[in-house]
């Protein structure tokens, strides 16, 4: 003491600065007395929370903002900041007494913590703990799978009480039947609308998987579904248990409205090789063919095969022909099967920084260097130009007629996205090109002007090479996410139509492989989804 006036710590001479100006803001006078007993009070208040919480958990606590130097154009602003209350981190809404603060809390964004998470159901934060901590695995991960699994459950529920909304807000069968007939739609978008109405309303129904070998069938987890043109057949290709892979057909011709058993055919071959890439070939005839493309393990290098599509067939295992031929690659990404004749018999790999188009019958070998890898490539029917999506993000064009060049001259159209491209598809009339890339985007190119013409939102993906599946009959794109959801959007205006959860919980290792077409099993078969994933394949059935 000296003078009367007490020794105040640095936060005092803040707070006598803040209460030396009154509330207009003019140096208040004669203040003497009070305002020393007032400091007095405060010094005292401080070191008795100080004591109440502990020092230890110091680092723990809310830091309050720092006091300012009071402005002399608005003293009032500096005094109401240097007022503000100091609550800690874990502080509940009982820790407040102003009433508002809860629903403060509740209305408005919860700022993030490092090192806490806010539990939105007790209103606290949490600490959370390293994920290598197996005593109490409260980690961020966790956090989100359990968000994640809340809201898939809750969706499943949802469509079992079939609680679904209209995909557009006022449509109806009844509406668009009205308009077709008054002639305000053409057949195409009357039966495009159809669809979507019938899309909203599809229903899960688990499909029985008959094998001539029982102790085969359902013990296997799918990972590729991919089905031929005519839809009739499906090639799947199952993971093992020792870490190889399984191939096998399944026959879609028994899935009816009223049957819901198909017939898969294995057989005895497997490869303990990752399979990349599959898609059918049409060699002798149309579909008759399967193409695989398997990476290399240590000294074995990689390669592609062509297996016969009757390798797969219920008569006697000793009758069925062996592999027709098998090319050694490097690694490959992808492939694709040429179906314009001035490239017949020809298939495409897509390797690490190269492309290499192959000719079946005669062997010759064409490359093209790239500066990516191809992780996506697919065939133009109507003339013989083979389309590369790249893990750089560029997708370019080959003209497979011209000879072996250097340097990059020889691409005829190029254009880039922001990330890795994992699928590519064309459009029928081949002046568009659908693509998606890593960073979940799925755009619509204008093969004519190089130029994105539409995008399609809600596609969720940051590593994995998912596929996209275009129906242009149906007026529909489906795509499969990372986080296990099968997304339908309209192809004309890019509208979201539906999300479907998975039947299993989201993992890495049980994304969904789908599969849609409004004849399933051939002509006369049934329009639906294909959704296979673990040891399950279901189908989302039209009402």
């Amino acid at each position: 003491m000296r003078g009367g006036w007490p020794r105040a710590c640095p936060r005092s001479r803040l707070c006598l600065r803040a209460f030396s100006f009154s509330a207009g803001g003019e140096p208040s006078r004669g203040a003497g007395p009070g305002l020393a007993g007032r400091l007095v009070e405060m010094k005292r208040n401080y070191w008795r929370g100080k004591e109440k919480h502990g020092w230890s958990n110091r680092k723990h606590s809310y830091r309050p903002r720092r006091y300012r130097r009071p402005s002399h154009n608005n003293h009032t602003e500096s005094r109401l900041e240097q007022e503000e209350p100091q609550t800690p981190v874990n502080a509940g809404p009982s820790s407040s007494g102003n009433p508002s603060s809860s629903s403060l809390t509740q209305n408005s964004v919860v700022p993030e913590l490092p090192g806490f998470y806010y539990d939105s159901e007790k209103n606290r934060y949490f600490r959370l703990l390293p994920g290598h901590n197996n005593y109490n695995p409260l980690t961020k991960e966790s956090i989100q799978y359990k968000a994640m699994e809340c809201k898939r459950l809750r969706l499943l529920e949802e469509e079992e009480k079939q609680k679904k909304k209209t995909t557009r807000a006022g449509l109806n069968s009844s509406m668009l039947l009205q308009k077709r007939q008054l002639g305000l739609l053409s057949s195409t978008s009357y039966c495009r609308l159809v669809h979507e109405l019938k899309v909203n309303c599809m229903q899960r129904r688990k499909i029985e998987i008959h094998s001539p070998d029982s102790s085969v069938a359902g013990t296997n987890n799918f990972k590729i579904i991919v089905a031929d043109v005519a839809c009739e057949r499906i090639f799947t290709v199952n993971d093992v248990e020792h870490g190889g892979c399984k191939y096998g057909i399944i026959n879609l011709s028994g899935l009816g409205k009223e049957s819901l058993t198909v017939e898969m055919y294995d057989n005895l071959y497997f490869t303990n090789r990752k399979v990349n890439s599959v898609c059918w070939a049409s060699l002798t005839h149309p579909d008759s063919h399967v193409l695989l493309c398997l990476m290399g393990i240590a000294e074995t290098p990689g390669c592609a095969s062509l297996l016969p599509a009757s390798l797969f067939s219920s008569t006697n295992p000793g009758d069925r022909p062996g592999m027709l031929c098998s090319f050694k690659i490097s690694t490959a990404w992808s492939c694709a099967w040429c179906l314009n004749p001035q490239a017949d018999n020809c298939f495409s790999t897509g390797l690490t920084r190269r492309v290499l188009v192959t000719n079946v019958v005669t062997g010759h070998r064409q490359t093209f260097g790239t500066s990516s890898d191809v992780l996506a490539q697919q065939f133009a029917t109507q003339t013989p130009m083979l389309y590369n999506g790249c893990r750089s993000g560029e997708i370019f064009s080959i003209d497979v007629r011209q000879r072996n060049r250097k340097g990059q001259s020889w691409k005829a159209i190029r254009f880039f996205h922001d990330s890795a491209v994992t699928s590519i598809r064309l459009l029928e009339d081949e002046h568009y090109l659908m693509a998606a890339d890593m960073a979940g985007k799925i755009k619509l190119w204008d093969l004519r002007t190089a130029k994105c013409v539409k995008q399609y939102k809600g596609h969720h993906n940051e590593y994995a090479i998912l596929p996209l599946h275009v129906n242009e009959e149906e007026g529909l794109l489906t795509a499969v996410g990372q986080d296990c959801y099968t997304r339908i959007w309209s192809l004309q205006d890019a509208h979201l139509l539906r999300t479907i959860p998975s039947p299993h919980p989201s993992s890495k290792d049980a994304i969904p492989s789908v599969v849609f077409s409004s004849r399933l099993g051939g002509s006369r078969g049934v329009p639906g989804l294909l959704m296979a994933v673990k040891q399950d394949l279901y189908h989302f059935s039209y009402n």
